[in-house]
């Protein structure tokens, strides 16, 4: 008889959150810390999203995609979740440039690439404090006409190299591209020149264990294996939710799913106005990506100089279609060593990244598909030779995913790695308004991208949904206790 991991569940919460990415559980983590009785149901066999973790013989962990993110995240995770967690996060300082237009190694900070740009690359003190300060000053509500590609060349006029430098790591970090508003890169290309590029030492695993156990402590109730199937809404209000062909009921109802999912499958356009439907509709997905995952031989090392993170590209020239393209010239790479993940049998893991669009992968007769993987783990080995030699010797294990991937185990449409693009913030954002105590924490651009904007976004959520249950007058877990 299979399990039933709704067991014990009660019929009604004060809030049920759907999907345990870093948005979600934050929102739970939140709220049941306020007193809130809180449901958190997750589809997946593991909590986390996007932020997690697959295992393979011999001791291999490997991080589902590679992380790096601003320092903002060590206040974030002191203030809404512990100074554990905080104190696991460390700074990256090899972050390594290889191309046929320069090869560096940087901090990643305002003051080294202030260094670089000057000296390296020619352009005026002037110049760069200028460019600093207005990607400082950016803001969700600034004019949105001006590109990305716009503001480069209003600052380097002609200077693709500098592109280069300035804009390759964003478009992993959350697929902005140089046609897209100059506010998605700004504000968050100026997050991380605070301080850096930052981590968590010890992998996801370690992470999402140490938030599950923070949840549990606050009084959370996580159940894995539970996929919604609808978000109950009656008379305009949210009543609950419908999973493994139960009703539970929840004065709000939080998703940290795909927007489009959330609104399209879960709720049914039928509950929203023409309008807010037709807003909807136009709300693009954001980029997708492949990785391949590998470990060297136990033992086997590399030379800390080969960086934390490598962006490596083949490409003459820097276009954000050719880092899309199935024809792959650019891949990061993180190095995973033992001292940031240490594991029993001391391995080095490295992950490649790319950037990818969905329709170059779906659609594929199953021989094609497989055989498309193994050429990803070839070319990926051919990639990353010059910076380990011998490679396919050392590696004793590769493993690679696609956009398809990520679509069957995150049910994120079309395997969309952040969310949707910028204009899915205002329609997230909305959905309190057309129908009352269903909220939105998933990612959806501009500083809601990453693992930094998706815990932000997470609170911002709570904060809402707090908000709405004390006009309510919905009595605290500790107020019953009292009563």
């Amino acid at each position: 008889m299979p399990k039933d991991f709704l067991a014990g569940a009660k019929s009604r919460y004060d809030v049920i959150v759907i999907g345990s990415g870093l948005g979600g559980l934050t929102t739970a983590n939140i709220l049941a810390r306020s007193g809130y009785d809180v449901l958190l149901l997750e589809q997946h066999y593991k909590l986390g999203g996007m932020a997690t973790w697959f295992k393979r013989p011999e001791g291999r962990i490997f991080d589902i995609s590679l992380h790096g993110f601003p320092y903002g995240m060590v206040k974030s995770c002191r203030r809404y979740w512990s100074q554990e967690i905080a104190d696991q996060i460390v700074q990256l300082e090899g972050v390594r440039f290889e191309n046929p237009m320069f090869s560096l190694t940087t901090t990643y900070d305002r003051r080294d690439f202030t260094r670089l740009l000057t000296e390296r690359f020619g352009v005026s003190q002037q110049q760069v404090d200028a460019f600093f300060d207005v990607a400082r000053g950016m803001n969700f509500y600034d004019d949105r006409r001006e590109t990305t590609g716009e503001l480069f060349e209003r600052f380097f006029p002609g200077r693709t190299d500098v592109v280069r430098l300035l804009m390759e790591p964003i478009v992993y970090a959350n697929g902005s591209t140089l046609e897209d508003p100059a506010i998605t890169y700004g504000i968050v290309f100026s997050n991380f020149m605070s301080k850096g590029v930052f981590t968590f030492r010890g992998g996801t695993d370690g992470l999402i264990r140490s938030m599950h156990d923070e949840m549990k402590k606050n009084g959370v109730d996580a159940r894995i294996n539970c996929g919604v199937d609808r978000i109950l809404v009656e008379g305009g209000r949210v009543v609950g939710v419908s999973v493994g062909g139960r009703r539970i009921e929840a004065s709000a109802v939080v998703s940290n799913a795909n927007l489009n999912a959330t609104i399209f499958r879960m709720v049914g356009e039928e509950h929203f106005p023409c309008d807010f439907v037709e807003q909807a509709r136009a709300v693009r997905l954001n980029t997708t990506s492949t990785q391949v995952y590998m470990s060297l031989r136990e033992g086997d090392d590399i030379d800390r100089s080969t960086g934390d993170l490598l962006f490596s590209s083949t490409a003459r020239d820097f276009s954000t279609d050719l880092l899309l393209g199935r024809d792959i010239t650019s891949r990061t790479f993180s190095f995973y060593y033992p001292e940031s993940r240490p594991n029993p049998r001391n391995r080095i893991f490295i992950v490649s990244s790319t950037n990818a669009r969905y329709e170059d992968w779906a659609g594929m007769p199953a021989e094609e598909y497989r055989l498309a993987k193994e050429d990803l783990v070839e070319t990926t080995f051919e990639a990353l030779e010059p910076f380990v030699p011998n490679c396919r010797d050392r590696i004793d294990f590769a493993e690679a995913a696609t956009p398809l991937t990520f679509e069957h185990y995150t049910w994120h449409e079309r395997g969309a790695s952040f969310g949707t693009k910028f204009e899915g913030l205002e329609v997230s954002r909305a959905l309190p308004e057309r129908i009352e105590g269903l909220y939105h924490a998933g990612s959806c651009g501009i500083i809601m991208s990453g693992w930094l904007g998706t815990i932000n976004y997470g609170v911002i959520v709570a904060n809402d949904v707090d908000g709405l249950l004390l006009r309510r007058g919905t009595p605290k877990v500790d107020e019953l206790s009292a009563g």
